[in-house]
């Protein structure tokens, strides 16, 4: 998320938190509509402090809550040039993955100068879906479009990905990024905020199906 996306915004050094968002979601959720929302955290401190305000500034709410300590590095996601863009309204990226889900546990996307498909198969049989690049569409945010250096064929756990379209909500929008033997990237965009992303690697063949 971008400095400018906030009213206001003030870091001092760089800092990296472990949150629990089970527990931050459950705070967030006490708030209004209106409510305006700060988050700050103390050098030194092992905790996270958000504070509320109600829009008539006749409320007023803190919640302090303890921070993580996962005992594991940070991992750096390299930039990459990823061989095939496809760009879909979220709405639709998200009908994909529940469709495929109900077949099989995992889905393979193939990209052609053709267009995309998703294809997954289980113990109930198999089943496809194919989408080509639209044309003559009044919102770009509707359209699919499909920007190609290679062709490329992974497989993905399609319950991460059902995951992944929680984040639907925040854009009309997804960018899904592949690249052979890469983890693919979804990427959603959150206006003048920044956006968010997940990655996910693909499917070894040692993986149970």
């Amino acid at each position: 998320m971008r400095s400018e996306g906030f009213e206001s915004y003030r870091c001092d050094r760089n800092m990296s938190l472990d949150i629990n968002l089970v527990s931050m979601s459950k705070v967030l959720k006490t708030m209004g509509k209106d409510d305006s929302l700060t988050i700050r955290v103390n050098d030194d401190s092992d905790s996270i402090i958000i504070s509320m305000e109600s829009q008539n500034q006749d409320k007023f709410a803190d919640y302090e809550l303890r921070l993580m300590d996962f005992g594991i590095a940070h991992v750096g996601i390299p930039d990459t040039d990823y061989s095939c863009t496809i760009k879909m309204p979220s709405s639709e990226f998200s009908r994909i993955c529940r469709d495929m889900s109900i077949i099989g546990d995992s889905v393979l996307v193939c990209t052609t100068k053709e267009g995309v498909k998703f294809s997954a198969k289980g113990d109930l049989g198999q089943g496809s879906i194919r989408l080509v690049q639209t044309a003559n569409v009044e919102k770009e945010e509707e359209a699919v479009i499909i920007k190609m250096k290679e062709a490329v064929a992974l497989t993905f756990y399609v319950e991460y990905l059902s995951m992944f379209c929680k984040a639907a909500q925040l854009s009309p929008q997804v960018s899904v990024n592949l690249s052979k033997d890469t983890p693919l990237m979804c990427e959603f965009k959150i206006a003048e905020m920044g956006h968010v992303r997940f990655y996910l690697a693909p499917k070894s063949e040692g993986d149970k199906s």
